[in-house]
């Protein structure tokens, strides 16, 4: 039998699209409660963390495409209030976070209760706000299946991070730092490299100030790059692959750069480089893979060498705006969103 509280409420506050387009699109609607099946667990959200995909899927630019009308979200944290029949590891006052899974029109985040599997769901951290919590996932996920399960990122190894202000980038740094590697990061202008810098990073390139690969080269000497971890392709992208070390391995995970990005053949071929795309999805959608990168994040959390960056805060009925901010690229580090 189910066990849950607020057993009264039969609707809940959910943030849906029914079309494509800006943050104007959005919009707080009210839904009927979600029944809970024998594995899930119904949350009450306390805070939600945006990302670069939420804006992305909400424009129609995303991997996954939305069916309209649609959720949208993918990181959120708070407190269980009801457990299905099957559900043995969680109980109801417990503070947990929400794994990433896509699936964004059915299982979207911006809500304020939610009705989850349970094995997408994680006790939270003693040390961390709810705010913190719910940034937590996509921050480390998406880097650390990039860099300790597909690249195998070693102590001594020098990678790059490009795009390294945002969250992802951030946490990509403090993940190689953890590895014992040598971060570099990009930056478009030299505006934030300051934040990067304390954020854990090496060197900076202002990418639209300073020529990359010279500049990479400077940095990395004869040695050049084992690893690096790209989300923008476009132009850049062959010389990243230019200043690879022979036999390294640059990973894609992006298309912020809104031009075409061609593959480096001939100097893949010459570098014998592994080139390839990588998306979140490929940990979450392997439970040991998953369970391998929640121990990792969960100990780098409790240890401090993970500290989730929160750049700034809005109300759930301020989500338009939060969207607004999202897309004005102001931001270091995480948005987050409040209820």
């Amino acid at each position: 039998m189910s066990i849950s509280i607020d057993n009264q409420r039969q609707t809940v506050r959910v943030v849906r699209f029914h079309q494509l387009g800006g943050p104007e699109v959005l919009q707080i609607e009210t839904l009927p409660r979600q029944t809970l099946a024998s594995t899930d667990v119904r949350i009450a959200v306390k805070a939600l963390a945006l990302n670069r995909a939420d804006a992305m899927f909400r424009r129609g630019q995303y991997i996954e495409q939305a069916v309209l009308p649609s959720t949208v979200g993918y990181e959120a944290a708070g407190v269980v209030i009801g457990v299905g029949p099957e559900v043995n590891d969680l109980r109801i006052g417990d503070p947990v976070c929400v794994v990433p899974q896509l699936g964004a029109s059915r299982y979207g985040y911006y809500a304020d209760e939610l009705v989850v599997p349970q094995q997408y769901l994680a006790l939270k951290p003693a040390g961390l706000s709810f705010a913190e919590a719910a940034s937590a996932w996509m921050q480390y996920l998406t880097p650390y299946g990039a860099l300790v399960e597909t690249a195998a990122l070693s102590p001594g190894d020098t990678v790059l991070i490009t795009a390294a202000s945002s969250s992802v980038g951030l946490g990509a740094i403090q993940i190689a730092r953890m590895l014992g590697a040598t971060p570099i990061g990009t930056t478009l202008t030299s505006t934030k490299k300051a934040a990067v810098i304390a954020g854990g990073a090496e060197h900076v390139i202002a990418t639209q100030e300073e020529p990359l690969l010279a500049r990479i080269r400077e940095m990395t000497g004869d040695k050049g790059l084992q690893v690096a971890f790209d989300a923008v392709g476009g132009p850049q992208l062959a010389d990243i692959a230019e200043a690879m070390s022979p036999f390294g391995m640059l990973i894609v995970h992006g298309a912020l750069s809104p031009e075409p990005t061609l593959y480096p053949l001939k100097t893949a071929l010459r570098k014998s480089l592994t080139v390839r795309g990588y998306v979140f999805s490929e940990v979450v959608n392997d439970p040991e893979c998953l369970a391998r990168a929640t121990r990792f994040i969960l100990d780098g959390l409790a240890r401090g060498a993970l500290k989730p960056a929160i750049d700034r805060s809005f109300s759930f009925e301020d989500i338009v705006d939060a969207h607004r901010y999202l897309e004005s690229n102001q931001q270091i580090g995480k948005i987050v969103v409040t209820l």
